[in-house]
């Protein structure tokens, strides 16, 4: 019994020696290179797509839905007079509501419709350089009101690809010379952490254009020349010895 004890004691004693040897030391941290990168493309438009509102007023929701469809029946075979194809014409929204209540010059309140149904369409033309006849022609009509336009890609992640490889180009070129300053080397690359792609488009500012546009035949709307596309990336390498 007491050879027992002394065994179980000896042993108890020794385990954290043999711990100590069974664990191993942590790996030294390798030294890093963190570089975030910045690119930009730039791609010529394909459309503009001009956004357009048709409004009809009246005492029940029902008529007012029936007077818009009425309208906009019209607005469609309008735009398609100037040459814009039936599929290109799409609805972007439709809502009908309560009317805001309207006060006169004496205070009082003036009796309107008490329902109101707006339906938002969606103009794509591919004539860039007639859009701003087309503008004419939609604030020159009394069956819709102008919204806003914009322009875009058919292929609309080919901008965001080709800023994407100028980020990368550009985080290596910042890498390489953090490291050729210190002396050292880009080893492996470790890691790599995406950033946005986003289009920026300058918007032509119309409020000026409709103020003075109403029976224009065209505004002055300049297309863009490229829609800039820019991304941004982080890269992490491994940081080596000297080159």
């Amino acid at each position: 019994m007491r050879l027992a004890l002394a065994a179980l004691l000896a042993l108890s004693l020794a385990s954290p020696a043999l711990a100590q040897v069974g664990q191993q030391a942590p790996a030294p941290r390798q030294p890093t290179i963190s570089v975030m990168g910045t690119g930009e493309a730039e791609l010529k438009p394909d459309f503009a797509r001009i956004h357009v509102t048709v409004e009809a007023r009246a005492d029940t929701v029902a008529q007012a839905s029936a007077a818009n469809s009425t309208a906009t029946e019209r607005v469609l075979a309008r735009i398609q007079g100037l040459g814009i194809k039936r599929e290109d014409i799409r609805t972007a929204n439709f809502q009908v509501f309560q009317t805001p209540q309207q006060v006169g010059p004496d205070g009082k309140e003036v009796k309107t419709p008490k329902f109101s149904a707006h339906h938002q369409l969606r103009i794509t033309s591919r004539d860039l350089d007639g859009v701003g006849r087309l503008a004419g022609e939609i604030l020159a009509s009394g069956d819709m009101t102008f919204q806003s336009v914009s322009f875009g890609l058919d292929r609309q992640e080919e901008g965001g690809d080709r800023a994407r490889e100028a980020a990368v180009r550009d985080a290596r070129r910042q890498a390489e010379i953090y490291a050729a300053a210190a002396g050292v080397s880009l080893g492996r690359l470790l890691e790599i952490r995406d950033g946005s792609a986003q289009p920026f488009e300058p918007q032509p500012d119309m409020r000026m254009s409709m103020a003075m546009a109403k029976g224009a035949e065209s505004v002055p709307i300049v297309p863009p020349a490229t829609i800039r596309y820019t991304a941004n990336v982080q890269l992490v390498w491994e940081m080596a010895g000297r080159p």
